[in-house]
């Protein structure tokens, strides 16, 4: 089991980290870009009388740490999510289908939308798990890398598999077992999340771009082409480009990469490293094809004619958003009904209906196309088959790799 160092984090990670705050994919605000008109706050109850007091100082834990189940006597959850990363009715102030829930099951979900970046809200809870405490919530959903870590350091719950019956049969093949969580012991995807190339047919004006090899060495698109500033997804494109897999690179494999990308920035090819403030650069023409991310193409395509996207014949990188339950959480049973209740395909069309995000159950494209049929047809939002079979994750790293990475990342950026 890793353990926990209060200071592990390197400069060079901070930066990424506030990158991803600032403009990269925690800045994709999980709809924002789509709903800005519902306003902020869509909470059912909020965790302000649930922070601690007196936390003692960090130190390390053992695993997978329960408190007394209390489910079967108090019918409620915790559960923090990021923002705009659930489905509202028309007034922007009811979850319907956490509602259904309730109205099913009795169990009263309090829904905080508090988790505005994985590193801030590992500020958030790491104190109390560290000591051995409750964090005052039952769910937590957090991308995969932070998922790894909090795994790594013993820090959340085993599930129980009885409880996650339609889970277990209808998780997606592609998000089923990745490297740092086998068989899903202690995880279950939220939302997938893909990068994609997309590009603008006018401002390509017949350049053909069919690979990240285009993006990178065709003349004729020279100043006109964007990479993103988060790192696995940037590098796990151009590995994939260079006929690696993400899942298991070493570290030449890594420096090759950045020599590629090294290359494209010192000849001007690429114009810049963007977060998700490429939706400017491309609807306008300033990008004509760029690295992006699929839950803002689907809105991108739908605004403007001129858009597309592409998936390169060596494939593209996926990852997630992953449901966990912390360590001290007093209600896992009642948590585990509700991370399996979002992989029913009902709840689980009506969620991706709204968010338009990479679904993780197999089995939702009939009860989707009964809400949004052009949603259901969307490759981005329900991948088949042969689109799943090229998708790659990006390997879980060890706190010495990822410093390194950033390191050579940061200074290729110019972060």
């Amino acid at each position: 089991m890793e353990q926990y160092e209060p200071d592990r984090l390197s400069p060079a990670q901070v930066a990424a980290m506030r990158r991803s705050h600032t403009n990269g994919r925690a800045a994709l605000t999980r709809r924002s870009l789509l709903r800005a008109s519902t306003g902020g706050a869509l909470a059912l109850g909020g965790l302000g009388t649930l922070s601690a007091c007196g936390i003692p100082a960090a130190g390390k834990t053992e695993g997978g740490v329960s408190a007394e189940d209390r489910s079967a006597k108090e019918k409620r959850i915790a559960f923090s999510n990021w923002t705009e990363y659930m489905d509202v009715d028309e007034s922007g102030r009811r979850h319907p289908t956490l509602e259904a829930f309730t109205e099913r099951t009795g169990i009263k979900v309090t829904y905080t939308e508090d988790v505005n970046d994985n590193s801030e809200f590992f500020g958030k809870i790491q104190p109390q798990l560290a000591a051995g405490q409750e964090t005052g919530r039952d769910i937590v959903v957090l991308t995969d890398w932070l998922a790894a870590r909090l795994i790594r350091l013993g820090w959340v719950q085993k599930l129980d598999p009885s409880n996650l019956p339609h889970a277990f049969a209808n998780l997606s093949p592609q998000f089923r077992s990745p490297d740092w969580d086998p068989g899903r012991a202690y995880s279950y995807p939220w939302q997938g999340i893909s990068t994609v190339i997309a590009y603008n047919k006018k401002a390509l004006d017949g350049i053909e771009v069919k690979s990240v090899s285009d993006l990178l060495d065709n003349p004729k698109l020279k100043g006109r082409v964007g990479f993103l500033t988060e790192m696995r997804d940037t590098v796990g494109m151009v590995l994939l480009d260079m006929g690696k897999d993400p899942a298991r690179f070493s570290d030449d494999d890594y420096d090759a990469a950045i020599a590629r990308l090294q290359k494209g920035v010192d000849s001007g090819q690429i114009r810049r490293f963007t977060g998700n403030d490429y939706t400017s650069d491309l609807t306008k023409g300033d990008f004509a094809a760029c690295l992006a991310w699929a839950g803002d193409v689907v809105q991108l395509k739908a605004d403007s004619p001129d858009v597309d996207f592409l998936i390169p014949d060596s494939g593209y990188v996926t990852s997630s958003d992953c449901m966990l339950i912390p360590n001290k959480a007093r209600h896992k049973t009642n948590a585990e009904r509700l991370i399996d209740y979002y992989y029913e395909p009902g709840p689980a069309a009506e969620l991706a209906a709204y968010i338009n995000f990479v679904c993780p159950v197999d089995g939702v494209k009939e009860e989707l196309a009964k809400i949004d049929e052009d949603a259901a047809n969307n490759p981005l939002i329900i991948p088949d088959k042969a689109m799943q079979a090229r998708s790659h994750a990006f390997r879980s790293l060890s706190s010495k790799e990822e410093t390194a990475y950033e390191e050579k990342f940061a200074k290729l950026t110019g972060a």
